[in-house]
């Protein structure tokens, strides 16, 4: 095994002192690594050749112990004591250290006090407001560790949906405004919506291949292009491949070569083989065919009607498109009105009233406030005696308030053995409850399943909140058979959250089918901690429309008449 390099030592050393530090050791032992990296990374002299030679004792502050270490890596490219004190903490809590603002007290305070391991659950606590109280943090460290965190994920190479698509518009509109270029469209997979990607994908016609160069440099990309025939790939400034097509017009086989995943095309291609149909939608292979001037042509040359570009992932889309079973999808418009709000009542930063006023300014119908319950002590969450407050905050809001549908919910935390967080005559109270899980994520899968099931089972339960607790990028669902959970669901007549929240995106859309088939309603919620969150619900309808799902499956999309006879039921 080769010699790991300095730079990868003094990593190494610099990740003890980290985790050492988070588990509470003596600072001077976390200092001695700090100090022994630094004079790693420093030294002029070959390493293989201080350990060989015994010297490596000769660096300044390399004690014996520190000797032994460095040379069983030097040796071996392995160090046992940094393996095992690894698996000690969390991986991502070391992750945090690249992050502007994380230094090591800042990591050990959120891991400590708000039980967060990872670096998606410390960006989406910052979303909820729930640094700010922390000793040492407030509103401009939250914001600087917010920008951090971005810049982190740039890095990394992937971004959520609702950030990737910004930074395409944004591109779009560089292009159409650059002489020369007449057209341009969104492909890949943005325009599949899938919820995380790494790559911006783009089409566009022009004559004059040039011009899309001169868009690109005055979009600040021109250093980081390089041309493949038709194709320009290179980075964006979030770090996303870019792959722009660049041809004549943007003819309709081009759009959907573009667009379909690779099983989709397959798929495709397979169905005009079988019908001895001449399937040619690259320029590069000759003539296009079959004529088409829409998308529509192409698939109705396949004897199928149009199929939306969210479901074009080779996952059954075709069979129920040539059965006739294809939904006419949910739009953003169809939604009349949104639950699982949250107001300074919890760790919300907006007022009652200013969640409302930006429901209305958004032409909603109705709003559902639900703040936290009381066992999410570190969301602030309410007791008995502040929902009585809230409620009478609410009764005279309605007063005063026209035109909006005002409905009193809380977001009750399942309790570990599935009961609820309240006693059956508080949880009456409400006009709804969406029961979520918020503790205990790492239950066996039996036992997960059997605590939400048991909770779909409480007559108040009205829907269940982000189903698999998955936050993007960040954090896995917990181990739960979500089978059970929809037929529980459909047996208890609950609705199931498809949560808008670009980090949460939770219920996952290929499981929309199968409460689809059930007949399982689902509802589209954005989870908003701010008036700015309420403006998350397309990303939720990317969901469902991915998901199949049509204006019937879905129950915000009920009129306000409606509404609160379907929550009850």
């Amino acid at each position: 095994m080769a010699s790991p390099t300095k730079r990868e030592i003094a990593q190494i050393l610099e990740d003890i002192g980290l985790l050492l530090e988070l588990k509470g050791e003596s600072p001077f032992k976390s200092q001695a690594y700090y100090n022994a990296a630094r004079t790693i990374e420093g030294t002029t002299e070959d390493l293989v050749q201080l350990v060989a030679t015994g010297r490596i004792r000769e660096l300044k502050g390399i004690g014996q112990a520190l000797a032994d270490k460095l040379t069983e890596l030097v040796r071996t490219g392995r160090l046992a004591y940094y393996e095992e004190l690894k698996r000690t903490v969390p991986a991502g809590l070391v992750e945090m250290r690249a992050i502007a603002g994380m230094g090591p007290k800042k990591i050990l305070a959120v891991w400590q006090l708000l039980g967060i391991t990872t670096v998606g659950e410390l960006e989406y606590a910052c979303i909820e407001n729930r640094l700010v109280g922390l000793p040492g943090f407030g509103s401009k460290t939250q914001d600087k560790i917010k920008q951090g965190i971005l810049q982190f994920k740039k890095r990394k190479g992937f971004q959520l949906y609702a950030t990737a698509i910004v930074e395409a518009r944004a591109l779009m509109a560089a292009c159409r405004s650059a002489s020369g270029i007449r057209q341009v469209d969104l492909v890949g997979d943005l325009r599949r919506r899938m919820e995380i990607a790494d790559t911006i994908e783009l089409v566009v016609a022009t004559d004059r291949p040039d011009s899309v160069g001169q868009a690109l440099a005055a979009h600040g990309l021109d250093d980081r292009f390089v041309e493949e025939g038709p194709v320009l790939r290179g980075r964006s400034a979030l770090g996303l491949a870019l792959v722009i097509h660049v041809a004549r017009s943007l003819s309709p086989h081009l759009l959907l070569a573009k667009t379909g995943s690779a099983q989709h095309l397959t798929q495709l291609k397979a169905r005009a083989e079988a019908r001895r149909l001449t399937w040619n939608l690259e320029e590069d292979g000759g003539p296009l065919s079959p004529p088409a001037e829409t998308e529509a042509d192409l698939y109705r040359a396949l004897d199928l009607p149009l199929i939306q570009p969210e479901l074009r992932e080779g996952l059954g889309e075709i069979e129920a498109a040539e059965r006739g079973e294809l939904a006419h999808l949910v739009t953003s418009q169809d939604i009349q009105g949104i639950f699982h709000n949250h107001t300074t009542a919890s760790d919300g930063s907006a007022t009652l009233e200013e969640m409302v006023e930006e429901a209305c300014r958004l032409g909603y119908r109705y709003i559902g406030i639900s703040d936290h319950s009381q066992s999410a002590f570190y969301a602030h969450g309410l007791k008995e005696d502040r929902i009585r407050e809230q409620h009478a905050a609410i009764d005279a809001l309605r007063k005063r308030v026209s035109g909006i549908l005002i409905l009193k919910g809380i977001e009750a935390d399942i309790l570990a053995d599935g009961t609820m967080d309240y006693p059956d005559e508080v949880l009456a109270t409400f006009d709804f409850v969406i029961a979520s899980v918020h503790s205990r994520f790492n239950l066996p899968e039996e036992e997960q399943t059997s605590r939400v099931v048991r909770a779909l089972a409480h007559p108040h339960v009205t829907m269940l909140g982000h189903p698999t607790g998955r936050l993007l990028l960040s954090r896995e669902g917990y181990r739960i058979d979500m089978a059970r959970v929809i037929r529980a669901a459909k047996e208890h007549g609950k609705i199931l959250e498809i949560n808008a929240n670009p980090h949460r995106l939770d219920l996952d859309w290929r499981l929309c089918p199968s409460a689809k088939a059930q007949g399982v309603k689902v509802s589209i919620n954005p989870d908003a901690h701010a008036v700015e969150g309420l403006q998350d619900v397309p990303f939720g309808v990317n969901v469902a429309r991915k998901g199949g799902l049509s204006v019937t499956d879905v129950v915000n999309t009920l009129e306000p008449a409606e509404i609160a006879a379907a929550l009850k039921q």
